[in-house]
């Protein structure tokens, strides 16, 4: 995106709209089959979509047999090719056609590639299937056939011809795609793959493929799996109503699949002509090969053989003035699923990890105690959750948690209950040392204010209440021959929100470290409703989430009352923050592109809002409030914290979100600057 660009178009932040049709067709009819096609184009073209795909031998139909032997049938399709051309004048669609194509007194079964009245290459199949219920090879020939790298068709001449064909948009680069056709997929390694290491950001397979049973799900996990593989976007289009059923039947299935995420797919057995459309987020593709760098050695490896393609440069005007945001739905919690049925499995394997981790850490090292500090609030409740399943799973008792709630200066009595409730119906060895004397203690030795009667709630006063906690925890550890399992979570070293040193950035080993707020707040509440550790421990789960998030270090009016401030109010909704955070650390996209996938999830109540979510989670924001906490992201992610995440503990990685370890996904200078990322933030508008 540039300054001027209309942010609230997806054209603008490397999105491209594409559309996969499935035309109502007649056999050998190639007239009526061209006018249901361009039926389709035109409704494409309206939706916005930049590329339509369409069926294998969509022009005369797939089912044609020993009829592509003659001549009127051939000649009949190369004139409804001619009307598909022309109507193309008209928009800046581009279509790809299946029909079957004659070049060097043979004949291929091809894709052709259409864009504003001109046609841009064929690619013939390379793989015909000849078993079963296929005889391909009886009327056509594989493309390794051909001598011609140029043809004559449709009236044109000197079409590109081959299967080593690449298409590039001239406006918009990142757009390249390349064809296959039907049972190339089907192969050990099919032409696509090739075609995406040489440059390929989007694949296309024009497909036929007659329906039997359990045959769709085995296609949605080659085109699933082929588009994860290739890192790439891939869009299936098979045959549907009007085929011949004289031995065969077909369903129509279309597809559109991005890095192995399914984003559109076609109603099945459809008697009326179906189109179905995506946006596919090209920079998320470009991303991802950039740092999957096993992406990089394949080139390297296959750089003969790439060295085969030709890329054909096209330009078509990219509707992107106007307001047009994805279809997509972007989730408001990336980190966790929508669906509560995935929503429950992912809580189940982020709960799993974190136990594997500990206990693991537990056997080698020889030691059968933990010792968790226990504030009532997320946090070291998920920490203290992990420890009473790790000691399950060990055989050892929950007494060997020694547990500590630690009061200070601003606990409130909401959280003090909560801690000693929780701990009590875990089955912990539950302990509470007020820290209170200790801190004020250390106040005095330090002459600080506070302790000669000035209310100064400072820094200071905040971070001795951290590093008495710690201290104590600590030599509880040395004295019980136990390690300290660290509370602090994924958010909170994102923005800094933790002290150096003590509180929740130190510990012997850190549960949480790779799990954000948001992620340990489904967590609590899937262990609450699924009863795992018992009807006590799940009522207390349930009310430690309606607690408001707070340090509690500074008091409030009222001694025993909830403090202040809250969390949030400081440092931004960590709903949004955790959005941030995934798409900066996940795919590293700039600013602009964050703050616009975060008002497509969250401007809207109802786009992006869980039919089951909590109330105290169903919120909106618009683009000012986005901006605004995107920027206390930006500022604290990149120039305030990365000394605190050089030096963290040990702690397992949960997620392919990301975690901060410096010894895992992200190494960064502690020095560096948030200048470039808040530049790049003005060019988000304050509303709209």
């Amino acid at each position: 995106m540039k300054r001027g660009d209309n942010f609230f178009n997806l054209y603008n932040h490397d999105f491209v709209r594409v559309a996969v049709g499935i035309p109502a067709v007649r056999v050998a009819d190639p007239a009526f089959n061209s006018r249901a096609t361009i039926a389709l184009m035109e409704r494409s073209a309206e939706s916005g979509a930049l590329l339509a795909l369409f069926p294998e031998l969509g022009l005369s139909t797939y089912t044609c047999d020993d009829l592509f032997q003659q001549r009127a049938l051939l000649d009949a399709t190369e004139e409804a090719l001619r009307e598909v051309v022309a109507a193309s004048r008209e928009t800046n669609l581009l279509a790809v056609v299946g029909m079957p194509v004659r070049a060097d007194h043979l004949l291929f079964n091809c894709a052709v590639v259409v864009c504003r009245g001109a046609i841009l290459g064929v690619v013939p199949k390379t793989f015909l299937p000849n078993y079963r219920e296929f005889y391909e090879a009886r009327q056509f020939a594989p493309a390794d056939s051909a001598r011609s790298k140029e043809i004559e068709l449709g009236g044109a001449r000197q079409v590109p011809f081959g299967t080593r064909l690449l298409f590039q948009h001239r406006e918009q680069p990142l757009f390249v795609f390349g064809v296959e056709i039907c049972e190339d997929l089907w192969t050990p390694i099919p032409p696509s793959a090739s075609a995406a290491l040489a440059g390929a950001t989007v694949l296309l397979n024009l497909s036929a493929s007659n329906i039997t049973i359990a045959k769709a799900d085995y296609r949605r996990e080659l085109v699933g799996s082929q588009s994860a593989r290739c890192l790439a976007a891939y869009l299936y289009s098979a045959a549907g109503p009007g085929e011949s059923t004289t031995d065969l039947a077909w369903d129509g299935h279309a597809m559109i699949y991005e890095n192995g995420t399914k984003l559109a797919e076609s109603q099945r057995f459809s008697d009326t002509p179906q189109l179905i459309c995506a946006d596919i987020d090209l920079e998320r593709l470009t991303q991802e090969r950039m740092r999957q760098t096993s992406f990089g050695d394949s080139i390297r490896r296959e750089r003969a053989n790439l060295a085969e393609f030709r890329t054909i440069e096209f330009s078509s005007a990219l509707p992107h003035a106007e307001r047009m945001l994805p279809s997509r739905v972007y989730e408001r919690f990336p980190y966790v699923p929508a669906d509560p049925k995935y929503r429950d499995e992912r809580c189940s394997e982020v709960y799993e990890i974190q136990v594997q981790g500990l206990a693991t850490r537990l056997r080698a090292t020889g030691i059968e105690r933990v010792v968790v500090g226990i504030s009532g609030g997320l946090d070291s409740t998920q920490a203290l959750l992990v420890c009473a399943q790790a000691m399950d799973r060990l055989g050892l008792s929950r007494k060997n948690i020694l547990a500590y709630t630690m009061p200070g200066f601003a606990t409130s009595d909401r959280t003090l209950g909560q801690a000693r409730r929780l701990m009590n119906a875990v089955g912990c060895c539950a302990h509470e040392i007020d820290i209170r004397p200790s801190a004020t203690q250390m106040l005095k030795n330090i002459a600080h204010p506070h302790a000669q009667g000035d209310l100064k709630y400072d820094v200071t006063y905040e971070n001795v209440q951290a590093g008495e906690r710690t201290s104590i925890l600590f030599r509880l550890a040395n004295q019980n021959n136990a390690i300290v399992v660290g509370t602090g979570d994924l958010s909170e070293l994102a923005l800094g929100w933790c002290t150096y040193g003590v509180g929740d950035h130190m510990s012997h080993y850190a549960v949480n470290a790779s799990v954000p707020k948001t992620l340990i707040q489904h967590v609590i509440r899937w262990v609450a409703h699924t009863g795992r550790l018992g009807a006590p421990v799940g009522a207390v789960l349930k009310e430690i989430l309606d607690t408001p998030i707070s340090p509690e270090l500074v008091p409030g009016a009222v001694p025993g009352a909830d403090p202040t401030p809250y969390t949030e109010n400081i440092i931004g909704p960590y709903e949004l923050q955790d959005f941030n955070l995934y798409f900066t650390l996940r795919f590293g996209y700039a600013p602009a592109k964050i703050a616009f996938l975060a008002y497509c999830a969250w401007h809207d109540q109802r786009r992006g809002a869980w039919p089951d979510i909590p109330a105290q989670l169903r919120h909106e924001y618009g683009i000012g409030a986005i901006k605004a906490n995107l920027r206390i992201f930006l500022h604290r992610f990149f120039a305030l914290s990365q000394f605190k995440r050089s030096t963290i503990p040990n702690a397992p990685k949960v997620g392919s979100g990301g975690s901060l370890s410096p010894r895992g996904d992200w190494r960064a200078p502690s020095d560096g600057s948030s200048a470039p990322w808040l530049a790049a933030l003005d060019l988000v508008p304050e509303s709209g």
